[in-house]
């Protein structure tokens, strides 16, 4: 069994794990660019199965509406795979939501657990607790689900444009290359979706954000998906969950993976590594690369500050897309995201108003001297080196190899 970095992490203790791989890709809606930090009233997450498939508004769909829905799962109507189980394309009345033929009423993506996985269960129900309590443009809607015997689905509203993980690393004509424009668009989506489930009423951290999760609808707009590792947040006085360590290498966080302290910095450091793959075109993890760059986020620190050196970092796709002021921003911001101290990182609500700014040309003068200010500022205080130093405030020990295995 050998260790693969790009596996999904799934540690009861730092001497056992089950990994389950998982890249589902199914395929929205028009959404609304506006992001406010005030969010409308969550209800405290239920606990039980019953408390939770009660309080939602969610439709129960029988399996044999589902079977109909999507030919009886046919092969060619599957949209992606992954350890959960498969994501199929089905049709239903927009209205009565009851399943129509092939091309008729509205296509929807349904998501079949595999019968095997207890922990696929739990996912599961976890995805209903949150997507069924939560609306959001930049969250992907949770249209109903199946209960029924030993079966287990998921009704998710289509995203035509799939996954951004896609869009980012396949080659093919259906794939072209984000723009530049259209990979910041994507990541202030992605953002606001973070933003809101860090400020909802009962916070919620998402623990398992990379690209394979954020589904693109035809115009571009990002919404998060598969909320099946999401957990609410710290209350009262607490700064922190403490927990399973569970999530993505290569995405996860660095005390987290130490410690098990969940905190929304940690989601914030999983955005900074997507924002990365977005300026620079190649994957959190990737064994193909030299020695030396297997890692993105060790290997791109030393050049993100520096404005001669950011080149070497950014996807070559991309030259003569952006200004040299608007790239070193949102690498920087990258920087800061994944910042080894979780204290040095923006909060969400930070990164949604700096990415806000990238868009506009008005407020790169404000950008640029936001980043002097916090250059001058950063002298007086400790921090880890970008050229290797790992000398800080705070040092993590990498997580034990024995606690990442790959089925």
């Amino acid at each position: 069994m050998g260790i693969c970095l790009s596996a999904r992490i799934k540690a009861e203790s730092p001497c056992h794990t089950g990994v389950s791989s998982r890249n589902v890709s199914t395929d929205g809606n028009g959404i609304s660019t506006s992001f406010s930090s005030k969010v409308s009233s969550v209800p405290p997450t239920p606990r039980s199965e019953g408390e939770i498939l009660q309080s939602t508004n969610l439709k129960s769909f029988s399996y044999s509406d589902l079977k109909t829905a999507t030919r009886n799962f046919r092969p060619d109507s599957v949209l992606g795979e992954g350890g959960f189980g498969s994501v199929f394309k089905g049709w239903i009345d927009e209205q009565s939501l009851v399943a129509t033929k092939p091309g008729t009423g509205i296509v929807i993506a349904v998501k079949r657990l595999n019968q095997e996985s207890f922990q696929g269960h739990r996912e599961w129900l976890a995805e209903v607790n949150y997507l069924g309590q939560f609306s959001h443009p930049n969250l992907v809607k949770l249209i109903g689900y199946c209960l029924e015997d030993e079966h287990r689905l998921l009704v998710y509203e289509f995203m035509p444009r799939g996954s951004l993980e896609n869009h980012l690393f396949r080659r093919g004509s259906y794939f072209q290359p984000l723009s530049w424009s259209l990979r910041l668009k994507v990541a202030l989506g992605a953002a606001k979706g973070l933003a809101f489930l860090h400020n909802a009423e009962n916070k919620v951290i998402y623990r398992d954000f990379k690209t394979s999760n954020v589904l693109l609808d035809s115009d571009y707009n990002a919404k998060l998906s598969d909320f099946g590792l999401a957990k609410d947040g710290p209350t009262g006085d607490k700064s922190h969950v403490s927990t399973r360590i569970m999530g993505t290498y290569g995405y996860a966080a660095p005390e987290y993976l130490a410690t098990g302290h969940l905190t929304a910095r940690s989601d914030v450091y999983s955005f900074g590594v997507v924002l990365l793959e977005m300026l620079s075109g190649r994957r959190a993890v990737d064994k193909n690369r030299p020695t030396g760059e297997h890692s993105l986020v060790e290997w791109a620190k030393p050049y993100l500050p520096h404005k001669r050196k950011l080149f070497r970092v950014l996807d070559n796709r991309l030259e003569g897309q952006y200004t040299l002021d608007g790239a070193h921003a949102a690498a920087n911001l990258a920087l800061r995201c994944v910042s080894m101290d979780p204290r040095f990182r923006p909060s969400m609500t930070e990164v949604v108003k700096e990415l806000e700014l990238l868009q506009d040309p008005k407020g790169m003068t404000r950008i640029r001297r936001h980043s002097a200010n916090e250059t001058q500022t950063r002298r007086l205080v400790p921090r880890e080196g970008v050229d290797g130093n790992k000398s800080g405030p705070t040092g993590y020990p990498r997580p034990s190899v024995s606690a990442i295995y790959s089925k």
